[in-house]
């Protein structure tokens, strides 16, 4: 590690009072060495992760870091305040701070040499030498490794009168607890390994057998089978999802944050004994994202809910895209009656451009017909993982049939994770865990999910989803107006998020029974979603000097992704400046929205944006309705940020994801 840390980039009397300073002090160092090419760049990717999650940890340890495209070669500077910066410990400001810097393809074995440093980081002895270092070349030499931190003294031995009698025999020692963890953060090199390395502490002080697979940046050996199949108890101290988290299955889980992994080992370890004396056993969450966010510990009922609805609708998505642009393009070929054209497998002639057309309509016609089993089987996935799949499925096909439609398969998926997360709490004897998440639990769940979704809450449903279905095909007027306004609102709020799904799902749920109501409803939403990006877009070409060289850049792929009906391209203006651009979208979402309404502009496809404009029912009126609200938000956010003083083309202080052109990762579905 001696090429990653020198003396130059080591402070031992760091003049900072503030995280933001103290990353600024240490990071001009590697500025100074060439090491860092960008200093705001670079900064912009530490607050990026720092914003994340705090990287402050107990016993005074601050440990900023990140992986940037601003960075040469792995970098380690160290930092020693007098007074103490806080970095969001529990326990406190930090007097110890490393600030690591790591190449966006930083290599393995850099990789391995750092998790090094993080396990280093809870021996008592190294930081001990650190506090009391003088010199800076020594410190660097002793943070690389090349120096060994002195021993704590022994106890001097007591002298004694005479020799003690021998002890007796002991009795064989019985079988330890054992235990297997997993670790993981989000950048996979610091807070993995010293997770990992803590656990393992405790485990000798509490005399557990533990083996920790840390699954870091650097990628992960996998824990051998038959020790996983050994073990009692199982932690995963994890901010990412745990790779092949299937293997744990069956077992008595902890299922935690990283940094409780590092605060707590003693208390997790306390707590899988607990529940493996309980006989408790915790079905893992799956490895997907949307499933891993779904219902952590302290959250609100209301935010596991928008967790779990969204786990659905990001899963049926691709159904949705892929089935519903085969059926615009087999209107598109064939006219408006192909969808009367005989079944392709009893009539097909090669050389028809009708038969083509029939065979995109029912392709995606049968795509399109799994769009509320998916939604209603990810949706009980999110809440209780495998197990829910095949509850949730049945129970989503169970509403197709009953003709409860979209507002049947959500009912029928929280039933579904309801269900299942019932029957994982109750205890089992332990011959029966192994087959509880593949036999039992899906046996028992559907048949629950098929009695309650045909004899007690389907019908109810199906009545009201044909309601909103007259009352979208009976729209006009004002009252179809006032529709589009509140669509392009909640389709431009949140850029992507669940307002946006919300609306989405609401329009493309109308696609599944088409009439002319649902029709301009979906127009009305794609329209609006494709306002924010392009507004930017325009903004960014008309007063390019109120943005800085970064978003101008993301000007320039804005109009793409907006032509393209992907709201997200605005996030990262709205991530850098969110008290007027999100307004500003908002506004032209809402012109855009009426204005469709209005002008009856219709839509078969889900999706596609300026590239299905053949499929629009006036498409003249439905450009111009595009233009009016994409001209509204550009002017809006002009206005806006010239009164704010943007006009020095420099990033709003506090805004990291300006500089760096990142922004926060959501799924590119509308």
């Amino acid at each position: 590690m001696s090429d990653m840390i020198t003396a130059d980039l080591v402070d031992l009397d760091l003049a900072a009072q503030t995280k933001e300073a103290a990353a600024r002090s240490l990071a001009e160092r590697m500025v100074a060495l060439g090491r860092v090419t960008d200093l705001d760049g670079f900064l912009a990717d530490v607050a990026a992760r720092e914003a994340q999650m705090p990287t402050g940890l107990d016993g005074g340890i601050g440990i900023p870091h990140c992986r940037s495209e601003h960075v040469t070669e792995p970098t380690l500077a160290f930092g020693r305040p007098a007074d103490g910066i806080d970095f969001g410990a529990p326990d406190g400001p930090a007097d110890l701070i490393f600030l690591i810097a790591a190449p966006a393809g930083a290599d393995d074995a850099h990789l391995t040499i750092l998790s090094a440093l993080a396990r280093r980081l809870m021996d008592p002895d190294f930081t001990a030498a650190l506090r009391a270092a003088t010199d800076p070349a020594a410190t660097a030499s002793l943070i690389s490794g090349d120096t060994a931190p002195p021993a704590a003294p022994e106890p001097a031995a007591t002298a004694t009168a005479e020799e003690p009698p021998p002890a007796p025999a002991a009795p064989a020692a019985p079988v330890p607890f054992r235990v297997v963890a997993v670790t993981s953060c989000p950048t996979g090199i610091a807070h993995t390994y010293m997770a990992a390395e803590a656990l393992e502490q405790a485990g000798q002080a509490e005399g557990v057998e533990i083996v920790v697979e840390p699954q870091g940046s650097a990628g992960f050996t996998r824990l051998d089978p038959a020790v996983i199949a050994a073990a009692d108890g199982v932690i995963f101290a994890h901010d990412v999802p745990v790779r092949e988290k299937e293997r744990f299955a069956g077992k008595p889980t902890v299922d935690v944050g990283v940094k409780a992994g590092i605060n707590r080992p003693a208390e997790l370890l306390a707590e899988v004994r607990d529940k493996a004396a309980r006989g408790e056993t915790t079905a893992p969450a799956g490895t997907g994202s949307p499933v891993e966010e779904a219902g952590g510990p302290g959250e609100g009922y209301g935010t596991k809910l928008r967790k779990w609805l969204m786990s659905g609708v990001s899963y049926m998505v691709p159904f949705v895209a892929a089935g519903g642009l085969l059926i615009a393009l087999g209107f598109a070929i064939g006219g408006y009656t192909i969808d009367k054209a005989p079944s392709v497998a009893e009539h097909f002639v090669w050389t028809d451009s009708t038969s083509w057309a029939a065979l995109l309509f029912q392709v995606g016609g049968l795509a399109f017909s799994f769009l509320v089993p998916v939604l209603a089987g990810y949706i009980a996935y999110g809440m209780a993982d495998r197990p829910g799949l095949v509850p949730g499925f049945v129970g989503g096909s169970i509403a197709l049939t009953i003709n409860a439609g979209f507002l049947g398969g959500l009912a029928a998926g929280l039933i579904a994770g309801g269900t299942v997360m019932a029957i994982q709490r109750v205890r089992v004897p332990a011959a029966l865990r192994g087959i509880m998440p593949v036999v039992v639990i899906p046996l028992i769940s559907s048949a629950v999910v098929g009695f309650l979704m045909f004899l007690v809450v389907g019908k109810p449903i199906a009545e009201l989803q044909k309601a909103l279905t007259d009352w979208l095909s009976g729209l006009s007027g004002a009252n179809a107006v006032i529709l589009g306004v509140v669509l392009g609102l909640m389709m431009c709020f949140d850029l992507g998020g669940p307002l946006n799904k919300v609306a989405y799902a609401f329009a493309v749920g109308g696609l599944a029974n088409p009439n002319d109501g649902s029709l301009k409803v979906m127009a009305a939403v794609m329209a609006a979603g494709m306002v924010p990006p392009l507004a930017m877009a325009l903004a960014t070409v008309v007063r390019g000097g109120l943005f800085n060289r970064t978003e101008r850049e993301n000007g320039k792929a804005a109009w793409v992704l907006g032509s393209s009906f992907i709201t997200e391209g605005a996030i990262p203006f709205a991530a850098a400046d969110p008290l007027r651009v999100i307004p500003s979208a908002m506004a032209g979402g809402a012109v855009t929205g009426a204005l469709s309404m209005l002008f009856e502009c219709t839509l078969r496809a889900p999706h596609g944006g300026i590239f299905v404009l053949p499929l629009i029912g006036n498409p003249a009126l439905y450009l111009i309705a595009i233009l009016a609200g994409t001209a509204v938000s550009a002017a809006l956010v002009i206005l806006l940020k010239g009164m704010g003083g943007r006009g020095d083309g420099k990033a709003v202080e506090g805004t990291p994801a300006t500089e760096s052109g990142t922004a926060p990762k959501v799924p590119a579905t509308v």
